[in-house]
């Protein structure tokens, strides 16, 4: 069952990009029966074997910007020990409320990139060219020579913001963060669609693995025999996401898996509320 559940999970994250992580946890609920504070830790386990290895295969290609996803680690680090607190302290019921809250907002952000910009709907992990696209925000420039990010005062604080922000939802939800790193990227740097994603899967990697240590430290016990299947299956989907998504991937699959997560959302919603 481990196996078969990690391996939708790749799938999903090797064919939709940044987001498709935020089904581990509800998929771990629903088939295994788990309360969301047990299903956190696999799923950030798994999220954090299958981001590596997305930014294994962006990183030969260029794309990724170590410094900047290093940096957000380092501190989402630092923070989701907050969220995993915050998590213990939270019942149970609020915790699906905001999960649900979590899946609808990305859910529809899929969807609207998907009709604005069908160009970025095929992700780094399967993507052949870069898309070119820059966002001109004023916060974060790029050498013009390496492509690389400027480091100022003002760069590094935005960077380390948004790993902040990631590292809390990380331990509270167990999530990956995409959804909020690459717009966010997007928003305050130069960086490309591509780049962006790539940087963004590092991060993810980094602050997942720290954060699933932080939980264990915290005394979360972890079903070994239902994890470690898990994970291999996601590090198997993700690589056969990989392989499918230049034939597959593209703005009318997005718009389906971002249908797919509002029903999630609602499920979660209803079951917060005590209907299902």
């Amino acid at each position: 069952m481990g196996l078969l559940l990690g391996i939708a999970v790749g799938l999903v994250l090797g064919l939709t990009g940044a987001g498709g992580s935020v089904l581990a946890v509800p998929l771990l609920m629903a088939a295994l029966h788990w309360p969301m504070t047990q299903a956190v830790p696999v799923a950030l386990l798994a999220v954090a074997a299958a981001a590596a290895l997305g930014s294994y295969l962006a990183w030969r290609k260029s794309y990724v910007r170590y410094r900047a996803a290093a940096l957000m680690a380092s501190i989402g680090v630092a923070t989701a020990q907050f969220g995993l607190r915050l998590a213990d302290a939270l019942p149970q019921r609020t915790l699906l409320l905001a999960f649900a809250v979590v899946l609808a907002l990305v859910a529809a952000r899929m969807f609207l990139r998907a009709l604005r910009a069908p160009e970025e709907s095929v992700v780094v992990r399967a993507a052949v060219a870069g898309d070119g696209s820059r966002a001109r925000g004023p916060l974060c420039r790029l050498d013009p020579e390496t492509g690389r990010i400027v480091w100022t005062r003002i760069s590094a604080v935005v960077i380390a913001l948004i790993g902040a922000v990631t590292g809390v939802l990380s331990g509270l939800l167990g999530v990956g963060g995409g959804f909020v790193i690459v717009p966010a990227l997007r928003a305050a740097t130069e960086l490309s669609m591509h780049s962006a994603v790539a940087t963004s899967l590092m991060a993810i990697a980094l602050t997942s693995l720290g954060t699933f240590a932080g939980a264990l430290l915290q005394g979360r016990v972890l079903p070994w025999m239902v994890a470690l299947p898990f994970v291999a299956g996601a590090l198997l989907g993700m690589l056969g996401g990989h392989a499918l998504a230049p034939r597959i991937a593209g703005p009318r699959l997005q718009q389906g898996f971002a249908v797919l997560m509002l029903a999630v959302a609602l499920g979660m919603a209803a079951r917060a509320g005590g209907w299902i």
